[in-house]
Formats: C-alpha cells, structure tokens, sequence
C-alpha cells in the first residue's frame, strides 16, 4: 500500500499597515492622572492591522480583512473626526488585495472569509470577497445594519463601507448568539466569543501541524496586557461583562489546549510573527 502525504494547510499572517489610537481606549486609565501629576498627558500608540489567510486543502479561508485601502484623505471613506482619532498608515504592498495577490490569490477565489466583527479596522475590505459566503456574529450584523440605515457617520462602524457590502451582494451566514461553534473544514473552527468590544465578536481555532493549537482572538483581547497579570478592558466597550467573560473563556480554552493565543493588535507579538512575505505556518 502507498502511502498518501496528506496535504496541510498554510497560514499566512498578512501585514496590513498601522493605525494610532489613545493608548487609553486599548487599556483603559494606561495615562491616569494623580496629585503628583495632575495634567498627565494622552499617548497615541501605534498597532499593527493584520489578517490570516489560511490556505486549507479543502477551502481558501480568511479571517479578518483590515483597513479600506481608500480610508484616508480628502475623499476618504472615513470622515475626518475618524481620520484623525485613528490615522491609518500603510503602503499600496500592506493593502489586503495586494497582499493577496503576492500569494497568488484573487480575492474571488477566497471560499469563506470569517469576520470577527465590522469595525473599521477589521471589515474593511469584505466588499472584495463577492464569492465568498462570510460569517459574522448575527448580533454583529444586525447592529451594523442597523446603524446603516440610520446614516450613522460617526463611530468603529464605515457607512461607506456597509454601503459596498450591500451594494457588492455579499453572501452571509451567521453565527447564533447562542451558538458556541461552527465547524469549518478539518481543523478549523469559528468560536462565538460573543458581546464585548463589539456587539458580537467571534474568532478562530485552528490545529496546525507546526505550532499546536491557535485562537485567533481578534479583538476580543487586544494585547497580552489586556489579560496579564489582570484583566485589563479596554476604554471603550460594548459590553464590559460580556468582554471580561469572553477573555475569561478564551483562557479557559488556551489552557485546556496548550493553546496559543493570538492578538488583535499585539506589537510585540507581531513583530515574532513570519509574515507572508517571508513564508507560513503549517
């Protein structure tokens, strides 16, 4: 008998570009002021915005899709109090289509593409993905939607970018809220993390031959200073319940697995990263 090598998926960490926020609204009193220093000033602190792609035997997948490459400026999709509460900075190379095409890919041949929420930094391109079937927290949708059709301008949710997703036809699934998971393809598995940063946040589990078990946080934890030694929320939450239960879960889970855990927007963590340019993940 011949014995077949079963083919193993890739893990591509694509390099999105940079953003800057108040380092207050990642972790909340970062900058507190005091007696002895009552005029404490605020710290913009630069992220990085990336996605995973996830080069399966049995579907091309793609979690997260980053920033519009036409955000910015004068005619951007974001108005300007967004623009200048969190600038984004990358390169035409960082924008999502293009790293994709450095991998070979076009956009129409991704099969799923896994939203962990439609916040600006995170859904940004799903209007590329017209073939794909996406899925996203129900709550997460209907909020956004909502949001839509009230010409909401301000805040983490783009109505021009809604504007295309609906335009674009996208097809939908959706993720119960109190759906735990969805199994995807061997060894990929969509996690409800639900209410927290956003109205309804879900993530990745995947079971790689190289690094063991991952979760793919996404925002539901920002960095590892959001979780060690405490628990530290972020300025601006949803659901502050909802968010320290689902960090909680995600630790649960990293410790019954050996599971790593990947960030939303981890510096440190990022910078250890192989990116796509210089290879993957099996």
């Amino acid at each position: 008998m011949v014995n077949v090598k079963k083919e193993r998926m890739k893990i591509y960490v694509l390099d999105n570009g940079r953003m800057q926020m108040d380092k207050n609204l990642m972790i909340a009193n970062s900058n507190q002021a005091t007696t002895d220093n009552p005029n404490q000033p605020n710290e913009l602190h630069e992220f990085p915005i990336y996605t995973v792609f996830i080069d399966h035997p049995d579907a091309k997948i793609l979690f997260d899709t980053a920033c519009n490459p036409n955000a910015m400026g004068d005619e951007g999709r974001w108005i300007t109090a967004t623009q200048k509460a969190f600038p984004y900075f990358s390169d035409e190379s960082c924008h999502l289509p293009n790293r994709l095409e450095q991998l070979g890919v076009d956009p129409k041949e991704v099969d799923i593409v896994v939203a962990s929420h439609l916040h600006l930094d995170h859904a940004g391109c799903l209007e590329y993905f017209t073939n794909a079937t996406v899925i996203v927290h129900d709550d997460e949708l209907s909020g956004a939607m909502k949001g839509y059709a009230r010409n909401q301008q301000e805040g983490a949710y783009i109505w021009s970018d809604i504007d295309a997703w609906i335009k674009n036809d996208l097809t939908w699934k959706t993720i119960a809220r109190d759906q735990n998971y969805l199994h995807l393809v061997d060894g990929v598995k969509v996690l409800n993390f639900g209410s927290g940063n956003a109205w309804g946040m879900i993530g990745l589990e995947l079971e790689t031959e190289e690094l063991g078990t991952l979760i793919l946080a996404s925002d539901a934890i920002y960095t590892k200073e959001s979780m060690e030694p405490t628990l530290k929320p972020p300025g601006i939450l949803y659901d502050s319940i909802g968010w320290a239960r689902s960090v909680e879960m995600i630790k649960r889970r990293a410790k019954e697995k050996n599971a790593k855990i990947w960030f939303g927007h981890d510096r440190e963590q990022f910078a250890g990263f192989r990116k796509s340019t210089d290879g993957y993940y099996e």
